[in-house]
Parts: structure tokens; sequence; C-alpha cells
């Protein structure tokens, strides 16, 4: 698995901001009201931060040498592709949230834009606390690099190049 650039939570967030501010506008027209977020939303992408950062702290403590338990490596892989599962799913929502904000700006002045425009950047902000956490916690499951005196896979030393 590949640790994830910076470059790709960016673009997943300015696509899906893209498309959130192409899209509210249609929906409205249909019925749907987007805009209207209930606090349990924010706290489940709260929650979700938590939990990602709960699951990458011992494969943390393990890469970092407190070794008292044996690490399964299966675990400590999955924990990787959660933390990067998380940072993408925290940049859409990012630019899911800023796409409605930017449709709602021409109207904050009145006060139920307002108001929405206020709980949409409260969602934003949670969701990336959510693409900080995954980010996080995927740096957290790198190997530390290799040394060469350690022993090779039959048990012998590494076999180190010639000059």
């Amino acid at each position: 698995m590949t640790p994830t650039r910076w470059t790709t939570p960016v673009g997943v967030a300015v696509v899906t901001a893209v498309l959130g501010f192409a899209l509210v506008g249609p929906l409205e027209m249909m019925g749907l009201r987007l805009t209207q977020l209930p606090w349990t939303a924010v706290a489940a992408v709260l929650l979700l931060a938590v939990v990602v950062l709960v699951l990458g702290w011992p494969v943390r403590r393990w890469t970092r040498g407190h070794r008292d338990r044996p690490l399964d490596p299966l675990r400590a892989a999955r924990t990787a592709a959660l933390g990067q599962a998380s940072a993408l799913a925290g940049a859409a929502l990012v630019g899911w949230y800023v796409g409605q904000v930017l449709h709602l700006l021409p109207d904050v002045a009145f006060p139920l834009p307002r108001a929405s425009v206020v709980n949409l950047g409260v969602a934003a902000g949670a969701s990336a606390l959510l693409l900080v956490a995954g980010l996080v916690v995927e740096r957290w499951c790198r190997l530390p690099p290799e040394d060469d005196d350690e022993p090779g896979p039959g048990g012998g030393r590494a076999a180190r190049p010639t000059a």
C-alpha cells in the first residue's frame, strides 16, 4: 500500500466541493433540503476520528519500539487501510460541506442560510479532523527502514552489496 500524498485528499476535496456546489441548487429545487445538518452528523464524524486514532495507537507504540506484546501484521495493515480510507472520506466530506457553504454564501445575510453556513462550517471542521486523523494513523503504520544487520529470511545475516 502506498502512502497517501497530500495532493490526493486535496483533489478529492476540490472535486466534491465542485459537485456539492453544482448539485445543491438543483436538488433543492426538487424538494430536498440538504443544507440542514443534524448535530449527530458532526458527532458521528468526530467519534469516527477518535476511533481511528485509538485503533492506530497500538501500531504507533509497536513501531516506536514498545514491543511488550506482539502485533498482528494483518491488524496493522487493516489499520493503515482504515487510516487511508478515513483520510479520503474526510476529504470528501470537507469538499461536500464546503460546496454547500459556497452555494449558501450569497444568502448569508438571512438568518436561516446563516445558521446553515455555521452548521456546515462546523461539519467541515469535524471532517477535516477526520482527514487529519486518517493521515496521522497512516503515518503511524509506516515501518521503520530495515537495518542491514538484521537476520535475513533464512536466519542468517542479510546480504550486503559489495562495491
